[in-house]
Order: structure tokens, then sequence, then C-alpha cells
């Protein structure tokens, strides 16, 4: 810990105010918020700030279906985000909206120093317009058919079915998502961001290397993609009507919600400062030494590592301490489903279940790496049902009901060595927990700590006090065994809480203490009264699980999804993939097409540029070796692969990928990140032969 308390702001990306909270979305929430918790409990003067997302196109289109202003809509939205947000436990400083005076006011100044600096261009464009609805379309409101592959109904932007991108302009036969009516050409006079002019400070921003670096390495890889295709000029503005806030000094003119979004986090801070007397500057002038952490999404990296950090720089602001970027939610190994019930919203799941076991499982999944995490149903109830209440809160209960019992609820003064032993063992980790805390490697910190219990509950089986308490003359033994005990669920609680916040609050009372606090771990608790232990979680049991489910099925059968934010090129995939999401059954006779063949690497070799793929030379039997590009890179080093064996897919379509071709797909199995294994065939498997 460092002595001075660190200055801290913290924001998770803004959820648009458009659908409700579901699992995916809290990925982010939670891993923030036990972040924020973290550095609280370590002295540190941190404020953890959000708003609603509240303007754009979508908006504006369902408050009219609804019959309602736009006002009236997203003010009940954000009344039912926040209070999903509060019923898993995420303890926000500031929960505002970008639909702000103050939001309003800063863009506005924003805006003015960035045309001030010469970074803003005026100038005309023709875009797609609907003359029934008498309204410029962005891109995911025009839809047609894919000019590459075909398929009907894909949206302006870019192909469902091929993954083609493309303009809107290139659909065939388009027509408005909003009326039906086919689009015309329309001029229209639009304000860009000069994008462009601000590479070279980019770069130099994103060249921060060590602790000082902005991003992770796979994202601060993929941001120099980009700088390799050019950074084009960036379209802020948009035409009436527009829900949103109006350009200065341009009547009719709009700015794009993806202008103001981010400046919400500002507007929101600037919210609290006002209700609490902080210093707004001392956070965001270029000088400060404060520290600002924005968590976000791998989909709207563009906009938060080279739109918002231009921005803010050329406008007079200082830029993020860092940006922490995490992947996506799948469930039980899929994208979540809503054929399957297990498209999830955060109010179902609260219908059944505790907030604590979803946090401690993402918790134990959740790493400072890119990487989508899967929420597994089952390895879900085994993980919550073994550690939560099989390591961790069996050790009080073991332990409580004899201090109760015989000595009036206090604890001894005094510990036996081989309890000081395990405590003192407990306590040394502290370091390397709060390490772990502070880079986000939160899984890696459960397994520390799940660790750490194994070593306590190991201390009771070994005392066994329940036997010493029916031998006589064991009264001061079996009282300085069981403080031992107790005091080792305080340190556990202690290492837990920022994951565990109700929980927490729990064992508080029964340990009857103030809150705990990081540097309480350096002390024990002895000669002190605690009361009575009451039973505090319980074990899941599958029937929640199968309700859960269930009712997620039934919730969701007559919703329609949403329409995404408009005119986004670096689309939400996370809620397009979601909200359009089928069941993938196939036939027999489709699987039947599968030609499996026994695979030799011949050779293994990183792929310049990509965060999970390996290049590897298969050898199947034929003339000639196949090139395939296969995503188990986060598992396996390129030298551990060379000359075993495998499964591939022998006979898929060759695909061509920015790397090179790919010509077929090596089988793999494990839920994911390091936990992935290539399949092994038993002895005497050669190249080429068939897997039946």
């Amino acid at each position: 810990m460092s002595a001075k308390p660190r200055k801290i702001l913290v924001t998770s990306a803004l959820p648009y105010a458009n659908g409700s909270i579901h699992l995916g979305h809290l990925v982010e929430y939670i891993q923030t918020d036990i972040w924020s918790r973290f550095q609280r409990m370590s002295g540190n003067e941190c404020h953890y700030v959000c708003a609603d997302d509240t303007h754009g196109t979508p908006i504006m289109l369902r408050a009219e279906q609804e019959g309602i202003t736009p006002e009236a809509l997203i003010e009940r939205v954000h009344n039912e985000h926040f209070t999903d947000f509060k019923g898993f436990d995420i303890a926000f400083d500031n929960y505002y909206s970008t639909n702000s005076d103050e939001n309003r006011e800063l863009s506005r100044s924003i805006y003015k120093q960035l045309k001030a600096n010469n970074l803003i261009d005026i100038r005309t464009i023709e875009q797609l317009y609907d003359p029934q609805k008498e309204m410029f379309l962005p891109d995911r409101f025009v839809k047609g058919g894919c000019p590459k592959c075909k398929a009907e109904d894909q949206y302006g932007d870019s192909c469902e079915a091929c993954g083609a991108t493309y303009s809107p302009t290139e659909l065939i036969k388009p027509y408005s998502a909003v009326s039906g009516a086919t689009p015309v050409m329309k001029e229209s006079e639009h304000h860009f961001f000069k994008l462009g002019e601000c590479e070279n400070f980019l770069k130099q921003w994103l060249l921060e290397s060590g602790d000082k670096a902005p991003l992770q390495t796979e994202a601060a890889n993929k941001i120099s993609e980009w700088f390799e295709s050019g950074l084009k000029d960036w379209d802020i503005s948009r035409d009436a009507p527009y829900f949103g806030f109006e350009i200065p000094d341009a009547p009719g003119k709009y700015f794009y919600v993806w202008l103001d979004a981010p400046i919400g986090y500002m507007a929101s801070f600037k919210n609290l400062c006002d209700k609490k007397g902080l210093d707004f500057d001392s956070y965001w002038k270029p000088d400060s030494e404060a520290e600002v952490y924005h968590f976000i999404g791998k989909d709207i990296l563009y906009f938060h590592a080279l739109f918002w950090p231009a921005t803010l720089k050329f406008s007079g602001y200082r830029t993020p301490t860092k940006v922490c970027v995490h992947g996506f939610l799948t469930v039980n190994g899929q994208k979540m489903s809503k054929s399957r019930g297990t498209f999830i919203m955060a109010r179902t799941y609260l219908n059944h279940l505790k907030p604590d076991y979803l946090r401690y499982y993402f918790a134990a999944k959740l790493s400072d790496r890119i990487e989508d995490i899967d929420l597994n149903m089952e390895d879900f109830v085994a993980r919550v049902n073994s550690n939560l209440v099989g390591k961790y809160i069996n050790i009080a209960s073991r332990s409580a009901g004899f201090i109760k019992k015989r000595y009036d609820n206090k604890l001894c003064n005094k510990l036996d060595a081989t309890g000081q032993t395990m405590l003192q063992t407990i306590q040394a980790k502290q370091a390397d927990i709060a390490a772990l805390y502070e880079a986000r490697q939160f899984s890696e910190a459960m397994r520390e700590i799940m660790a750490l219990a194994d070593i306590a509950n190991e201390y009771v089986d070994e005392t066994k006090p329940w036997v010493l308490a029916k031998e006589e003359g064991q009264e001061e033994n079996l009282h300085q065994i069981c403080t031992s005990i107790v005091n080792a669920f305080r340190l556990l609680t202690i290492y837990l809480k920022p994951v565990l916040p109700p929980l927490t609050e729990q064992v508080e009372d029964f340990l009857n203490i103030e809150p705990l606090v990081w540097t309480d771990a350096e002390s024990l608790l002895l000669g002190h009264e605690i009361k009575p232990y009451k039973h505090m979680i319980t074990r899941i049991e599958q029937k929640q699980i199968d309700a859960l489910l269930a009712e997620s099925a039934d919730t969701l059968k007559a919703q329609q999804p949403s329409p995404a934010r408009h005119g986004e090129q670096q689309q939400n995939k996370e809620d397009k993939q979601i909200t359009d999401s089928t069941d993938d059954t196939i036939q027999f006779d489709d699987f039947a097409k599968v030609d499996l063949r026994i695979a030799r690497i011949v050779k293994a070799d990183h792929v310049e540029g990509a965060d999970k793929l390996l290049q590897l030379t298969l050898d199947i039997g034929e003339a000639k070796t196949r090139n395939v590009f296969a995503g188990i890179k986060s598992a396996y080093a390129p030298e551990d692969l060379e000359g075993k064996l495998t499964v591939m897919v022998a006979n898929l379509a060759p695909r061509k990928m920015r790397f090179g071709i790919s010509e077929g797909m090596v089988l793999a199995a494990g839920p994911g990140g390091k936990e992935l294994w290539i399949l092994e065939p038993h002895e005497g498997a050669q190249p080429g032969m068939k897997v039946k």
C-alpha cells in the first residue's frame, strides 16, 4: 500500500437507456465495483460514477412508439437500471444521466475548444433519407440485401450472413427500418472531428509502457491495426429530428451520441462534486495527480482509445490513466440465447438467487485480459456450493456454537501455537492478494483465498473441536482453537469483502465489529465478544437454476429486440449477438457432412498482431500440408504443440483472414482461456485417419 492515499475516479461504460440490464452487462459493473471497493478498503479516495446514456434516434423512436416523451422514457429506464444495479450491490457514488445540464455545458465547451484548435471541419455529405418519416437514416436503420452474398434483410453497415462490411448505399433494394419506405439520397451539412490530425499524439499516448501503459497489450495491438489503415475524420453531428444536444450556432444540428456520452463521465462526476464539495478540476486538469480509470467492453474500444483521449487532450483536459477492457459473457459455452432461456435479465436472476453468488462466480472468472468469460450453470452451482458454502462459510459454523455455549460468546485472549502458525500463514498473503486485486486479476485472488480457506479447514479437521468438547480438561485448549478458527474466518472475510459486500455485512454483525478495512488483516480479534452465529447463505439447488431459466424463457418470449444504437460502425456486438440469437441446432445429415481427420502438428508459430491465434502447419496424410489459424494461444505456446496429434475438420471451406488463408479447423475443448485442450487421439493414430 502507498503511504499517501490515492485520488481515483472510476467509471463503467454507460448503459443505453433503451433496454433492461442483463447478466452480460453485469460482468463490467461487478468487475468495476469489486476494484472500486478494494480501493476504498485500502484507504484511497475512490469515486465510482456512471450514468444512463440517453440520446439518439432509438430513444426518440421508442418514446414515439410508446406515446410518451423521450424524457419520460429515460426517467423510467433510469429508475429500472438503478434498482437493478442496487440489487447487485453496485456501489456507485453517483448514478446520473447524460441528458443533464452539466453534460450539455461540458459538451458545448469541449466542442468550442476543439473548434478553436481547428479540429472541426464542416462539409456537405450525402446520406440516405426516409421521405416518409422525413429523417436521415443512421446505418442501423437501413436494411436490404447484402451486396456481397445477396442475403436479405441485412443492416446498413454489415452482413450477419457473410460478415461483410459496406456502406448503406451499397445495399440491394434498401428500405427504411423505421417506415419501410425506400430511402433517397439527400445532401446535408455535417460537422467532423479531425481525428487524423491527432494521430501523433495518440501514438505517443498509446506507446507508454509498463505501469503507465493506458491499455492492455491485446487492446494496444488492436489499436495499432487502426493506425495502419489510417484514422478517418469522425462525423460528430446528426440532423433533426434527433433527441440530444443541439450544436452551438448550428440550428437543426445535434451532437452525435458518441460525442456527449463519454463526456457523461465528467458530467456525472461534476454533479457529484457539486453535491459533495469536491474539486472537479483536481481530477480533470492536464497535470492532475489523480487517476482516472474507465472499465469498458471490447466492442467500444475504438471510441475510448482513439476518439475519447483525442477529444480530451485537444479540449484542455487530462487523458485516462487506464482504459480497462474486458470480454463478453457466454452462458453454458454459447452466446446468450432467448430460445434456451439463457438471455437472463438482472431482475430475473434476483428473483431466484443471491447477488453474492454471481459476484463471486464472475470474480473467480475475471482476469486483466480481454477474454470472454462463461457462466456455466453446472460449474456455477459447484463453485458456489463448494467454495462459498463448503469452504468459507462453514469455517465459522464449525466453531461458533462452542463459543456461545461454553464461553458466553467471548473469544480467548491467547492462541495455541498451531493456531498462531495457521493465522500467520493467512496474514502473510495480504500483500499478494492486494496486488492481485489492484491488477484486476480477480480469478487469481479467488484461487489464493480459497487455498487459504483449505488451510483453515485443515486446521479444523486436525484439531477436531467437536472431539475436544467431549473430553475433560480441554476447556482452555478448545477455547483457543475455536478463537483461532473464528479469526481465520475473519481474515478470509477481509480478503473477500470487495466481492461479497452483503455477506460481509452479515459477518461484521456476527463478529460485532466495525466495517472491515484492508489493514485489519494485520491484527487479530482476541478477548472480544461476538454475537450468536446465524446461518448466512445456503447451497444452490438445481431447482433454483431450472426456475431461473424457465422464467427467463417466459419473460422474453413476447419481447422484441430493441433497435441498436444509431449510426454506430463500431456496433455493440454483445447486445446484437444476444438479441438476434436463435436455437442453433442442426440435423444429423448436416453433421454427417463433417470430415474429421487425425492431423499431426508439424509446425506452430505466433501470429503477429493476433491476440488469440496460432498459425499451425498440419499434416493429414495428403501431398501437401494444411495451414490453419487456431484460437488456442491462451492455452498453448507454439513449442508445446509441435509433434502432437489433434483432430481437424478437413472439409471446411478455406477462409480468407487478415493473416492469410485458413484451410480447416482444429478441434479443442474446455471453458476457454487457459482451460482449453486440443483433442489428442489414442496411441497408434496416424495423420489422415478418419475420426468416426
